[in-house]
């Protein structure tokens, strides 16, 4: 499709982006709602697109990351602290539980985390840092 430079929107472009907003209602994050929406999309495309730049939604995976990242960059608190007491805060503001984060590490090597009697490992600080949207600075 070719933009008419002597108009601003093509009509084809206007039924574009309405269709699309109808599945996605891409905007940037403007609350905790917005924000939901998105992360929920965002889960749904990984599952699709996984790590397949070739994938035709690959794009479309990439700019809600960039919007869930720029609202995350302004607006998520994640505490100055040891990284145990990073993952108990991460738990408590999600309203999880050790068992909710099974897929990454069984609920016993999370209680051993949080009672201070293991280390986060590397492999493991980076699975919490996709699961909770963090940098994995935050676990290390």
């Amino acid at each position: 499709m070719k933009v008419d430079s002597a108009s601003s929107v093509t009509p084809e472009l206007t039924q574009a982006w309405s269709a699309l907003q109808a599945q996605a209602l891409l905007r940037p994050i403007r609350d905790a709602a917005d924000f939901e929406r998105l992360h929920t999309l965002a889960d749904s495309l990984a599952d699709e697109v996984g790590d397949n730049e070739a994938h035709p939604l690959f794009s479309l995976f990439e700019i809600v990351m960039e919007l869930i990242g720029h609202w995350e960059d302004r607006y998520a608190r994640v505490p100055n602290a040891e990284p145990r007491e990073v993952l108990r805060f991460l738990l408590e503001e999600n309203s999880l539980k050790q068992k909710d984060l099974i897929d990454i590490a069984s609920p016993t090597l999370i209680s051993d985390i949080l009672s201070g009697r293991r280390a986060i490992s590397k492999s493991l600080a980076k699975g919490l840092a996709a699961r909770f949207n963090v940098n994995i600075a935050a676990f290390i």
